[in-house]
């Protein structure tokens, strides 16, 4: 069976990519279960750029196909901050429960019509050929007004959904596959894979 890399440490990403290929014949492993250990300077100012380095890099290394994806919170009032840096904002290690906090803090005062955001996501596919796709997914919201919700990560649990009426962490995982950033680009990406697995 061939296999997919997909460029990601994070347990949660790599569930959701298996829910939405699951009908594909091939086995979708994380960097770690193919054995690979590397740091990536993701040191792009896009989330295309970013996408693209973690691919190639692991493609590189390995020769298999491999997906990666760069996303990011885009909050309109902090002028689409943290938007690239979403991973690394406030310190590369400092928790989303504090990062989450810090936001809902600074935006404490601020009125409904100016806490509009986004989530956005690049997910990018290297085949060994050395042809490169990359397709862009994004969910628009808001910032929400409390931390809510256990079936997201990151910022999921302040992000608010208007059409769901909740947040992003309290969408059922199918719906939230279904209306995300993540499920939107990887299912653009689809076709484009499926044709090299024929």
């Amino acid at each position: 069976m061939k296999r997919i890399i997909f460029a990601t440490g994070n347990e949660g990403k790599l569930r959701e990519i298996r829910m939405i290929l699951k009908d594909f014949p091939v086995e979708i492993v994380s960097m770690k279960e193919a054995g690979i250990d590397v740091d990536i300077d993701e040191n792009g100012t896009t989330f295309e750029e970013n996408a693209l380095i973690k691919a190639r890099t692991i493609m590189k290394m390995t020769g298999d196909i491999v997906l990666a994806d760069d996303s990011g919170l885009e909050i309109d009032y902090f002028d689409g901050a943290p938007g690239v840096y979403s991973a690394r904002f406030l310190g590369e290690n400092t928790s989303y429960d504090v990062k989450n906090q810090y936001i809902l803090d600074k935006m404490e005062n601020v009125p409904e019509e100016k806490r509009t955001a986004r989530f956005v996501c690049v997910m990018a596919a290297v085949f060994p050929d050395g042809t490169e796709v990359t397709r862009r997914g994004t969910i628009e919201g808001m910032i929400g007004y409390e931390i809510a919700g256990e079936n997201g990560f990151g910022y999921d649990p302040i992000f608010f959904v208007p059409e769901y009426g909740c947040m992003s962490a309290q969408l059922e995982p199918d719906v939230k596959n279904e209306i995300s950033h993540r499920g939107k680009a990887l299912r653009a990406l689809r076709d484009a894979i499926g044709d090299r697995l024929k």
